[in-house]
């Protein structure tokens, strides 16, 4: 319980942040974000650019304005909250969606990594503790689900 804590916390506060880095760049184009160490390490880019909305796959089929082009921190906040949440619950179904989740959050987060790398060619720094989070608590929900108990 205190190891998904330790990782639901922070992932949760991570995607708070996300969210204000946002909503402040859209209300002045001037906003830089705490992390923004230089050019190449720059959340404010990476956040506000298309790719912090709907895994940058929405906008070009659904346009940004889409009900279905749902900023990265919203999904990460919900995320966090669900594996808080679920994560004192015992039985295979609250094991099951656990362990999807954090599947599917750990298969965005390489995405995401990939396209940092390859076509934003940044290191956003919220954005790599975010995806390491994930990683940790996909590791965590797959020892669950390997020690869930047998029923035949």
């Amino acid at each position: 319980m205190a190891a998904r804590a330790a990782l639901c916390v922070p992932g949760a506060a991570l995607s708070l942040y996300a969210l204000h880095v946002e909503r402040a760049r859209a209300q002045g184009p001037g906003y830089c974000a705490r992390w923004d160490l230089a050019e190449a390490v720059s959340c404010t880019r990476v956040i506000a650019s298309r790719w912090g909305h709907g895994l940058g796959l929405v906008e070009p089929l659904l346009g940004r304005d889409s009900a279905a082009s749902v900023p990265s921190g919203a999904v990460g906040v919900v995320f966090c909250l669900l594996q808080g949440v679920l994560g004192p619950v015992r039985g295979r179904g609250a094991s099951a969606v656990l362990l999807a989740s954090a599947l599917a959050s750990a298969l965005a987060s390489l995405w995401l990594a990939a396209i940092l790398a390859f076509a934003l060619h940044d290191l956003c720094p919220v954005c790599l503790s975010t995806y390491g989070l994930n990683l940790l608590l996909l590791r965590l929900n797959l020892r669950r689900w390997r020690q869930r108990p047998q029923t035949h």
